[in-house]
């Protein structure tokens, strides 16, 4: 008999777009898949650690903003940290962040920086837990995280004409 923990990694209709998401580690590149890689919402079900699926809140959980997770590791190959999603939960209000996965649509990650007017309720929020929303100014260094160098430059002078 299959219980649900034996099923957390399932693959899953988004219960935002209702899009079917692939939870194949081999897609993503994350382990524990939590959000949408087309609208990028969430559902609250991890309490203590990702992937435990303990949650009883299980609401919808917007994406709100990027952020970088400060590494520890003085080898880390990206100064500055890992780029992180910031979701807010619909219903608590609690403040999450995710790793951003390999498949997630690159337009949806940058709009969260381009058109930062929904962050700005939240910004006294996230600072208050440590978390820094990145703005506009840091389009650079997101498109550096999800293309690489030479591919970030590409697009800034792309973007100047």
């Amino acid at each position: 008999m299959r219980t649900q923990v034996d099923n957390i990694n399932a693959d899953f209709y988004c219960k935002h777009c209702s899009r079917l998401v692939s939870a194949s580690s081999a897609l993503s590149g994350v382990v524990h898949r939590n959000h949408c890689p087309y609208c990028l919402y969430s559902r609250h079900v991890d309490l203590f650690r990702a992937g435990d699926r303990l949650c009883a809140c299980k609401s919808l959980m917007a994406p709100v903003g990027l952020t970088l997770k400060r590494s520890r590791d003085k080898y880390a190959s990206q100064p500055g940290g890992e780029l992180m999603l910031v979701h807010c939960c619909s219903h608590c209000g609690e403040l999450i962040i995710n790793r951003v996965a390999a498949d997630d649509i690159p337009d949806e990650l940058t709009r969260l920086i381009i058109d930062p007017a929904h962050q700005e309720a939240l910004v006294d929020e996230c600072a208050a837990q440590g978390i820094y929303l990145l703005g506009p100014d840091e389009l650079p260094l997101v498109q550096r995280r999800l293309f690489g160098q030479a591919v970030a430059k590409n697009r800034a002078w792309q973007a100047q004409f």
